[in-house]
């Protein structure tokens, strides 16, 4: 599809994963549909399972699949059942949402499909807004060497390229799957999203991010310990299996094609965060021992 061409009579797929969240997951559910340009069918894959989603899911008022997994797939593995369900139903596109998450307005499905097609992109995304601010940044983004933290910085941009926060709100062309795939269930949480965005860049797709769309989801600034003044940070999740989970993926993130100059100012950046500003060696061992583990392609469960 070229850029101008219009799509009203492509299949979209809204695919959304969750695990004990009924609550969360109903509003979402009902933003999904009460989108102007309504998803033709949900998949809803739940990590519980809760017999009580599959109620949520049924009364959602649009065309629905309930995937109920017995085995804990992770966002990873959740996201790739319920894309690879959702091509398989003959989706078009495949709109992936979140349980903890919900687009903006009733506008956001269709400027996403609008903006790709008038720009030709394979994939696009929303800005991710904080859900308790909706101007300010869920993930606050860099641009050149000035963190912006405000949708309003953005003011008078249509369309963000070569950026795209993934997976809260993003939209795919089935194509554009078939050349990216779905994520790596081996990851099973943290890092999902950074792999499918190193595969779209290293595939030369064209994607970016819609800036008159916006999803809103809870504020992630909290992981991220201030280094150096400010000028660096260091994510430092509070739990334990979070930490483990984001420190071995990265370590395997860094030991791919497209990502391998991050290792020696990661080595760096988390040297000084545990030696210096923590004073914690056991912790930076542990890093380390998680980062190898990575890039050693040991996916073990903690």
């Amino acid at each position: 599809m070229g850029p101008g061409s219009a799509a009203p009579a492509e299949t979209v797929v809204a695919v959304i994963v969750t695990r004990d969240r009924v609550e969360q997951l109903g509003e979402s559910l009902a933003a999904v549909a009460a989108q102007h340009r309504r998803p033709d069918h949900v998949v809803v894959v739940d990590n519980g399972p809760d017999p009580r989603v599959g109620e949520v899911v049924a009364g959602c008022g649009l065309p629905a699949t309930y995937l109920p997994s017995r085995r804990n797939l992770g966002g990873a593995g959740g996201f790739a059942l319920g894309m690879l369900h959702a091509l398989a139903l003959g989706a078009d596109w495949v709109w992936c949402a979140d349980d903890d998450g919900r687009p903006a307005d009733g506008t956001v499905l269709g400027t996403l499909l609008e903006t790709a097609c008038r720009h030709g992109l394979a994939q696009v995304s929303p800005m991710v807004a904080d859900l308790s601010d909706p101007d300010r940044l869920a993930f606050p983004l860099r641009r050149g060497l000035t963190w912006r933290r405000r949708r309003s910085d953005f003011a008078g941009l249509e369309v963000l390229p070569r950026y795209a926060s993934l997976f809260n709100g993003a939209l795919f062309r089935a194509d554009a799957l078939d050349v990216v795939g779905v994520p790596d269930y081996r990851l099973f949480f943290r890092g999902d999203e950074t792999e499918i965005h190193r595969r779209l860049l290293r595939a030369g797709l064209p994607f970016g991010t819609a800036v008159g769309a916006a999803y809103l989801h809870p504020e992630g600034t909290s992981e991220f310990e201030p280094i150096l003044g400010g000028r660096l940070s260091a994510q430092y999740p509070g739990n334990e299996v979070k930490r483990y989970f984001t420190y071995r993926n990265r370590g395997y993130l860094m030991s791919q094609p497209g990502m391998r100059w991050l290792w020696p100012l990661e080595l760096v950046r988390f040297s000084w965060f545990f030696l210096v500003s923590r004073r914690d060696p056991a912790g930076w061992r542990e890093w380390l021992r998680l980062v190898r583990a990575g890039r050693g392609e040991r996916f073990t469960r903690p």
